[in-house]
């Protein structure tokens, strides 16, 4: 066995002294330790690196630049977690969990660092799409936001996408008050469950209108979950006396 020096085992004393069933083993027996560990690190770093993967990430770039924008939606870019598609032939609610997996997945086959210096800009672009799209599909809102706009709508800017149902309306403003004039956060405990429920059964009214491929219950159903969602987002931003700011 090849010895090593007396500083050399001093060092590996030391670094195993927090063990004690190695820190008493005899010389011979943590020289082979350290060979171990050489031989485990050699065969790390010997591994050559693939490149299939490197060939399918320039094809895919190639394809996304080739083929019609139209035919890459976001949700083909998850074709393991979402393989159906957009609705009407595939499902508007989200196994998120799937959907996470998936997004670390192609993010990390996508990392800039990864590729050949000339494909780092198709990488980098890649990488964006892919956080807008995993962004976009793990929020109901966003998700319900982007199908319609697949169909050129959009629920900002269309008129006919506007709530004129007064007991909405109503209900909107007295949640509103009741955040303003709240004293501490634990008076808001129920109205955030109250509203977590609305946010939920908004999502399962999507899920159908969108099944049906009916697009004018999907729009404005859109629209009322941007409500509850915007309740949410001033009920988790609530700050005593701070205004609320209800957009519609």
């Amino acid at each position: 066995m090849r010895s090593i020096s007396p500083a050399t085992l001093s060092w590996l004393r030391a670094a195993v002294a927090s063990d004690s069933s190695l820190a008493s083993r005899p010389a011979s027996q943590v020289a082979g330790l350290c060979a171990l560990q050489r031989n485990v690190h050699s065969s790390r770093t010997s591994i050559p690196q693939s490149s299939s993967r490197r060939r399918t990430f320039t094809t895919n770039l190639h394809n996304l630049r080739e083929e019609p924008l139209k035919s890459h939606t976001h949700y083909h870019l998850f074709p393991q977690s979402l393989p159906s598609g957009p609705p009407p032939h595939g499902r508007f609610a989200v196994d998120l969990p799937s959907l996470r997996k998936e997004f670390l997945q192609l993010q990390a086959r996508a990392h800039p660092d990864l590729h050949p210096a000339e494909h780092k800009n198709k990488a980098q672009a890649l990488s964006a799409r892919i956080n807008e799209a995993y962004k976009t599909l793990q929020s109901p809102l966003l998700r319900a936001q982007y199908l319609l706009s697949l169909r050129g709508i959009d629920i900002h800017e269309d008129e006919t996408a506007k709530v004129e149902d007064a007991e909405l309306l109503m209900e909107v403003l007295d949640a509103r008050e009741r955040i303003e004039e709240a004293e501490d956060e634990a008076e808001l405990e129920e109205m955030k469950e109250e509203n977590d429920v609305r946010i939920k059964n908004s999502a399962k009214v999507l899920e159908g209108a969108f099944e049906k491929d009916d697009i004018e219950l999907a729009k404005s159903e859109a629209v009322r979950l941007r409500y509850w969602v915007n309740i949410k987002e001033s009920l988790d931003g609530w700050e005593k006396g701070k205004p609320v700011v209800l957009a519609h």
